[in-house]
Formats: C-alpha cells, structure tokens, sequence
C-alpha cells in the first residue's frame, strides 16, 4: 500500500510563496503521475496541477497558471508544488494523489482515476 504524506503547508501573507512536498513511501512513484488537488471551506475539491510520469508533461489549472510550479524528484520519491505570489483565494487543504503505476491519462481533473492520496495540508494566505 502506497503511502502519500504532504508536508510544507502553513501561513503566508499575500504575495508569499510556499514549497509543499509529496513523499511516497515506496520507489514505484516515478512511475505514476501525480497530481495537487485543493479544497477550501465549503466548497468542492478541485485540480490544482498534474505531473505526468512519462514525458514528464505538467498541466495546470487556469486560476494557477504562471503562479505555481509542480516538478518530482524521483530519486527521493517525492513531488514538490512550488506556489509564488500566492492570493487569499489559494487559501485551502492540499492534497496530492497519485494513479496505479504506468497509468496514463491527460483527464487529470478526475479524481475516480487517483488510486492513492495523502491526508493534506493546509495552506492560508492572509490579505
């Protein structure tokens, strides 16, 4: 069983970045795409950005776009999110969650296609 855990997540004022890192608990990580979801206090999880692991495509969502960088490190099994110029708006739980192993999907958005997630981290961004 994979085991995802999010660490980096805390208070930020705005215009602040942080650095959320995914660590997986066994070394099949660097064959599974993964992504960042976030979900804020009463509403619904969304997509944040996706790491494909083949070919290494990245996908971000619009609200994210030219603000946050996910990259891996597949040596330290691990997925970063690094987040700049961060908004209050951003301000919510993030998880990460990976597909089974050599899984491929550009419908990164679909949550039913994410087989493992860590437990989250939250991330404020104050005003």
């Amino acid at each position: 069983q994979v085991q995802l855990v999010e660490s980096g997540g805390g208070l930020v004022q705005a215009g602040g970045s942080l650095r959320l890192s995914c660590a997986a608990s066994e070394r099949t990580f660097s064959r599974k795409t993964v992504s960042w979801f976030r979900q804020a206090p009463g509403k619904e999880r969304e997509f944040v950005a996706a790491n494909s692991w083949k070919g290494s495509i990245t996908t971000y969502a619009d609200s994210v776009k030219g603000r946050f960088t996910i990259s891996r490190d597949n040596a330290e099994n691990t997925v970063y999110l690094q987040m700049n110029n961060l908004k209050p708006e951003d301000t919510a739980v993030y998880y990460c969650a990976a597909m089974f192993e050599f899984y491929l999907s550009s419908n990164y958005a679909s949550e039913h296609l994410y087989r493992y997630w860590g437990q989250g981290t939250q991330v404020t961004v104050s005003s």
